[in-house]
C-alpha cells in the first residue's frame, strides 16, 4: 500500500495527460470490438492481471510477483493471436469513413420477439421449411452478423418465414436477433467441435451447437427433414418441442437471472450434444 501512495504522490499534471491518453487509446480499441466476444475476454484478462498485481504488492509475495512479471511478456505475444479476427476488424472499421461509430448498447429479448420466435418456429414446422435462429444475449455476436446479409428489421414471424422459404438466397444460413430487431439473416455460424455429437444430426444442428458453445446465445432449430423444433443453449440441445413449451423456455432463459436460477443445469438433464431419447436426426436437416 505503501509503495501506491508513493506513486501517487509522485504523479505530475504531465503524467495524468500521459495516463489518460493511454486509457483513451484503449478506450478506443475497446469500443471498436465492442459487440463481439473479444470483450469478454479481454475483460476477463484485465481483472486477472490487475487482481494479481494487486495482490503480490500489497502483500509482497516475492515468488508471485516474479510469476506475473514472467507471464506478461507471453501475454503480449498471445493476446494479439488470440484475437486476429478482432484486430483485422478493429483496422478494417478504422478504414471505412464512420469507422469509430459504434453500435448501441445491448438489448433483450423482449416478450413480443419471444412470441414472434415461437409462432414463426410452429409455422416453419408446419412446412417443413429449415430454419436456424440466433438470439443473442450478453456476448456481441457482431462478427458473425458481419458475415451475413444485413436485415435491420423488426421481428415477426411472416419475416422468418419470408426468410427460411427454401427458394430464397438467405434460407440456408442463420437469422440472428438483437432485441426487438433481425439485424442479418445468411449468417454462417461455427459448427460444434464436440467428438459426441450424433453423426446424423446436420450441419444445421451442428451450427446451432457450435455457437452456443462459443457464445451465451441463444438458438432455435427446425429440421427440414422432420419438422422438429429444438432450442440449443450452452453447448446442449433440447428437441421436441411445440410453440408453446418453445415460448415458455426463451422466456426463461432470456430473463437477466437465468444463468442462476436452475436453467443450465435443468438443460445438462434435458439435453445432450447428441440426440433425443425419442429419435434420431437425419443428416439431410
Amino acid at each position: 500500500m505503501a509503495d501506491i501512495l508513493w506513486i501517487f504522490s509522485r504523479l505530475t499534471p504531465l503524467d495524468v495527460v500521459d495516463i489518460l491518453l493511454v486509457a483513451l487509446v484503449f478506450y478506443g480499441v475497446l469500443l471498436l470490438m465492442r459487440g463481439t466476444q473479444a470483450v469478454a475476454l479481454l475483460r476477463g484478462v484485465v481483472v486477472l492481471l490487475l487482481s494479481a498485481f494487486l495482490v503480490s504488492n500489497i502483500f509482497r509475495l516475492t515468488a508471485f510477483n516474479w510469476l506475473i512479471r514472467g507471464i506478461l511478456p507471453a501475454l503480449v505475444v498471445a493476446i494479439p493471436v488470440v484475437l486476429q479476427p478482432e484486430l483485422r476488424r478493429v483496422l478494417e472499421r478504422l478504414g471505412r469513413p464512420a469507422g469509430l461509430v459504434s453500435w448501441g448498447g445491448r438489448e433483450v429479448a423482449t416478450e413480443r420477439t419471444l412470441e414472434a420466435v415461437a409462432v414463426a418456429a410452429r409455422w416453419l414446422a408446419e412446412r417443413r421449411y429449415g430454419a436456424l435462429i440466433v438470439i443473442e444475449r450478453d456476448t456481441g455476436l457482431q462478427e458473425f452478423v458481419d458475415r451475413g446479409v444485413v436485415v435491420d428489421a423488426a421481428v415477426s414471424p411472416e419475416l422468418l418465414l419470408t426468410i427460411f422459404f427454401p427458394k430464397t438466397a438467405l434460407h440456408d444460413g442463420a437469422a440472428i436477433i438483437r432485441g426487438d430487431r433481425l439485424v442479418a439473416a445468411g449468417c454462417v455460424l461455427p459448427l460444434s467441435e464436440s467428438m459426441v455429437i450424433d453423426s446424423h444430426l446436420g450441419t444445421r444442428h451442428r451450427a446451432a451447437l457450435g455457437v452456443t458453445e462459443q457464445t451465451d446465445a441463444i438458438t432455435v432449430v427446425v429440421s427440414e427433414e422432420t419438422g422438429i423444433i429444438s432450442i440449443a443453449y450452452n453447448g446442449r440441445m433440447v428437441r421436441r418441442l411445440d410453440d408453446r413449451r418453445l415460448k415458455k423456455i426463451l422466456q426463461a432463459l432470456c430473463q437477466p437471472q437465468a444463468p442462476a436460477n436452475g436453467l443450465s443445469k435443468w438443460f445438462s438433464r434435458h439435453g445432450s450434444r447428441a440426440e433425443d431419447a425419442s429419435g434420431r436426426e437425419s443428416a439431410a436437416a
